[in-house]
This record gives C-alpha cells, structure tokens and sequence, in this order.
C-alpha cells in the first residue's frame, strides 16, 4: 500500500529511458529497503534498474534464479495520488469506491471475487488505478527478500532480484545488461489469478500506416485538395467490429488494434498493435491492414501511403518449450504451497517474453493482481502472500 501511493506512469510519448524520471522514486526507496535488509550490492542504475543479490546458503550447484517485476504503471488510468483502501473479509458484496460513487467492483463483472470472499482486497479509491500491476510483483519479491534474510536456516541458492522501468510501453528491458543480471533463468511476478502460471504470450508487432494527401488552402481547394485526415478516417470505418478487435476476442483469438491517430490535412498517421499467439500470421494480420489502407486511399486520386513495422516482443513458449523444466519447477512450487496449478497464457507481453528471448527463459507467476490498467483494479493480501510462498518454495 506504501508502493502505490509513489507515482510511477510511465510514457508511451517520450524517447527518454526511463521514460519517466518519477519512476526512480519508487526503484530508490526499494533500493534502500532491500540495503536494510543487508543486502549489500542493492543497487540503482542509471537507466532506472535496481539489481540485488542474495547470496546462496546451498552446499549443492544449483542455477542461479531471478525474480523480477516492474515499478511503472499503466498510462491508461492516472497513477498520480493513489489512495489504497483495505477492505478487510470482504463478504461478497459490491465494493463501492467512495471518491466516484460510479466505480464499483463488482461480482457480475468481475467474477474471480467469488473465490476472493473472506479475503483482504486492496482497491484504489475510484478515480486512479491501484497499480497492483506490478507493485503487488514488487510488494512479493521484497516480502520473499525479507523473509529469507530473516531466516538464513532456508537453504536456498543464489538469487537475482530485478526491478525494472517501462513495462508498460513496451521498453522495460531494453537497455538490460544480461551479463551484469548474471542469472540462469527467471520468473517474472506479474500473473493474476491464484495458482496461475503463464508460459505463453501473445507474439507482437507494432505498426503505423502514413496517409499523404494533398494540401490547399480550402477557399481555393477545390480539385485540389487530398484530406489525409478524411482517408485515415475512412480507413479506420473499414476496419471489423464483430472480429480481430479487442473488444470482441478472448483467448487465442488474435486482434489488429488503433491506438493512435495524428495528422493534418497533408499527412496523418495512425498507430497499431499487431497481436497473435502464432508468430508467422503477424505478417497475415499486417497484409491485411495494408489492404484496408489500399483501398481507402483509392478514392483520393493523389494521395499515397506507407507503412513502418516494428517488432515489439514474441511469444516466450517459443524459447520455454526448449527449457520444460523451468515451467515445471515453478508447476511443482506452486503445489507445495497448497494450491491447484492455473496454466494460461497472457492476451499480452510480459518483460518474460523479451528476457526468455534474450537468453533468460523465463516465465510469469501470479500475484493475484486484476483488472489491471483500470480504476477497479484490485488484489488480494491472501493471493500476495501465497505468491511469497511459491517463489520461496522455488529457490
């Protein structure tokens, strides 16, 4: 509850790493905290990346293991002044957010609170997100720290913690230095429901399609003037509602997504994310746009148009299914803390699916986090604590 209340929005917007220098208020205060622990090497970085080690107490050559999770938190929803509510037991009922009496948390549209009563739910206060996404990541690695510092007599290996920026737009592992993380493999605590664990992410590009028009000054633009606002308009118009849009698909189910538009008269632009499990249809779905694009622009004689791909992340069951045991480990952890295994996929990416690639397998735990990126996100005390529980079963 301490965590959340530090604003740590990061910024789709800006070319700074971290894109948001507010980050590093949150990333120092774990620093010091974890140095009080005595860890000593707790650290942060210049690019915002707090590192720590706690030493192995093993007689055996075991991996050496990483725990990470983000400071930063969504843009969609402010995360400036959060203020946490604990409502202790909660018993069921329609959880009612004082400061927007229009926010409440309830069990028709949020059904995973039906296994959640007699739990403790941290809510935010109506008119932020809470944040649990990924502070209650953050809240588990330093409860798991603390716990096996205060008791040296656990026998664990050599372990890696790892805080990082910019998750949410995209870019929290982008200036990682993998020989100073120095670890085998990895587990990133940014998971949901409890018991789950998720090998598998969407695979992802991201894209922005150009539209050239023509411009005139309009008291003199006729059969002179090509609106590019008007052809990106009408390009948006075409695309389908009832398929490939996030609003309408849930699982497996892949989705080209608008998510800016700019421009005037003589150019404007709009922004995509490209989603699918399968890596080879990106490709397919980015066809497809182009078609769209095509088309709209045939009824602007003058105008054109063209396209930047980028790749953002790819699918971490791609490198996972090559390191079974990683996933296994963490199936056989989440037992021994009493709890039946929830294996899922991410309608998302994670830091694990550009770390997996980048040489660390490495896939996500739940923490109990939900309705993430939202003013009605909340998480359970219960679900955090049986977190702690798994990671240190793990170690």
């Amino acid at each position: 509850m301490r965590y959340v209340q530090i604003d740590t929005e990061s910024d789709p917007g800006s070319t700074s790493f971290p894109s948001t220098e507010k980050q590093k208020d949150l990333s120092r205060l774990l620093a010091e905290e974890l140095r009080s622990m005595g860890i000593a090497d707790a650290h942060l970085d210049n690019h915002g990346y707090v590192f720590a080690t706690i030493p192995s107490n093993s007689r055996r050559n075991v991996p050496v293991i990483c725990f990470c999770a983000h400071v930063d938190t969504s843009p969609d929803s402010s995360g400036r002044g959060v203020k946490p509510i604990l409502h202790k037991k909660y018993s069921g009922a329609d959880i009612n957010l004082p400061d927007d009496p229009s926010q409440i948390i309830s069990k028709k549209h949020h059904p995973y609170l039906e296994e959640k009563i007699g739990d403790d739910i941290i809510t935010a206060s109506g008119t932020t997100l809470l944040g649990a996404d990924d502070k209650a990541g953050v809240a588990v690695i330093m409860d798991m720290a603390k716990f096996l510092m205060e008791h040296p007599e656990y026998p664990h290996g050599k372990i890696r913690i790892l805080f990082t920026p910019d998750e949410e737009v995209g870019r929290g592992v982008e200036k990682l230095d993998m020989k100073v993380l120095a670890a085998d493999f990895g587990y990133t605590l940014d998971g949901s429901e409890l018991g789950s664990i998720e090998d598998e992410t969407f695979s992802a590009d991201g894209m922005e399609v150009i539209f050239h028009g023509i411009s005139a000054h309009p008291g003199f633009a006729k059969r002179k003037l090509v609106n590019a606002i008007k052809i990106a308009a009408e390009f948006l118009k075409a695309f389908p509602t009832e398929h490939l849009s996030p609003e309408t698909t849930e699982g497996r189910e892949p989705f080209v997504h608008p998510v800016y538009m700019q421009g005037g008269a003589e150019k404007a632009w709009v922004e995509l994310i490209v989603r699918d499990f399968d890596t080879k249809k990106l490709k397919e779905h980015e066809d497809y746009i182009k078609h769209l694009a095509e088309t709209a622009i045939t009824k602007y004689k003058g105008a054109r148009v063209e396209y930047k791909v980028h790749e953002q992340y790819r699918n971490m069951k791609e490198v996972l299914d090559q390191h079974p045991d990683v996933v296994n480990h963490a199936m056989e952890a989440i037992e021994r803390a009493g709890l039946t295994v929830r294996k899922s996929h991410v309608r998302g990416g994670t830091d694990g699916s550009r770390l997996s690639f980048m040489g660390l397998p490495c896939p996500n735990i739940f923490t109990g986090e939900m309705a993430f990126h939202s003013k009605q996100e909340y998480v359970s005390v219960q679900d955090m604590q049986k977190a702690v529980e798994t990671i240190v079963h793990l170690e």
